[in-house]
């Protein structure tokens, strides 16, 4: 079998954090892949909510969007967009959220806005979504992102979703019920936030992964914790797991769409 790479290295280790029988708010990609993962694995009942309404959906391919019908028809059951946010997330129902961004700073706040300047941006990004939304009631946040300079920014151009503000105790100040982002999973190891300033420090590596990697994918001095474990490969079960779920996502969408004869 050939090493995993560091994208499965990202999707093995956020799996692995999910507990069976949690209700996860999930979005696409590679937070999909992940929960996915898991329910393959060591989760067979954990309960997948995705932002188009479907509630605990069991997807033998990844879905390309929240529209997908893949979702729908493997769901326990399709409820009304506002419903998934009213009575699931602000109502207190949701243990995990699942979020990806285009930056993140060094208190979890994150952008999917835009790249520079709001009024002319060189990059308009898709936007906020429902992350606002997740990141303020669900009991914790897990946060996907590839670690570069450009996305673990010192100041981010706009900031979509809050983490934990401006650090020391600022979310605590506001009405956000739910935890915040407790880890945040890169291409390198972990990050978690420090339980006295809320800054994020690096708290595992992944065994091929360096503390000098580390340091120079974040635009900020990284924070180290006290002792950082290195996080185990992933199993032979986990890659070939993964591996499967990918392939039979590839062959699912690369076949013809047939639409039905007028």
């Amino acid at each position: 079998m050939t090493p995993a790479t560091r994208n499965e290295w990202m999707t093995v280790a956020a799996a692995r954090m999910l507990r069976d029988r949690c209700v996860c708010f999930v979005g696409i990609g590679l937070p999909s892949a992940a929960c996915n993962l898991a329910r393959l694995t060591h989760a067979p009942d954990i309960v997948l909510i995705y932002e188009s309404g479907t509630i605990g959906t069991r997807p033998d391919v990844l879905p390309l969007s929240i529209g997908d019908g893949e979702l729908a028809e493997t769901a326990a059951f399709v409820v009304p967009l506002p419903d998934v946010f009213a009575h699931y997330l602000q109502g207190g129902r949701v243990d995990v959220g699942f979020l990806g961004a285009a930056q993140i700073d060094r208190f979890g706040n994150l952008n999917s806005t835009v790249i520079g300047d709001y009024a002319t941006p060189s990059t308009r990004l898709p936007g906020a979504g429902g992350a606002p939304e997740i990141a303020a009631h669900a009991r914790e946040t897990f946060v996907m992102l590839k670690a570069s300079k450009r996305s673990f920014v010192e100041r981010l151009d706009f900031r979509t979703t809050a983490g934990f503000g401006e650090g020391a105790g600022a979310r605590a100040k506001t009405t956000a019920r739910g935890g915040g982002p407790r880890a945040v999973i890169t291409d390198f190891g972990i990050l978690a936030p420090h339980p006295a300033t809320d800054e994020l420090q690096l708290v595992a590596l992944f065994a091929d992964a360096t503390l000098d990697e580390a340091r120079d994918a974040v635009g900020w001095p990284l924070a180290v914790a006290s002792e950082v474990k290195q996080v185990a490969p992933p199993t032979t079960h986990e890659l070939e797991t993964l591996r499967a779920l990918h392939a039979r996502t590839r062959e699912a969408h690369a076949r013809p769409v047939v639409l039905p004869t007028p």
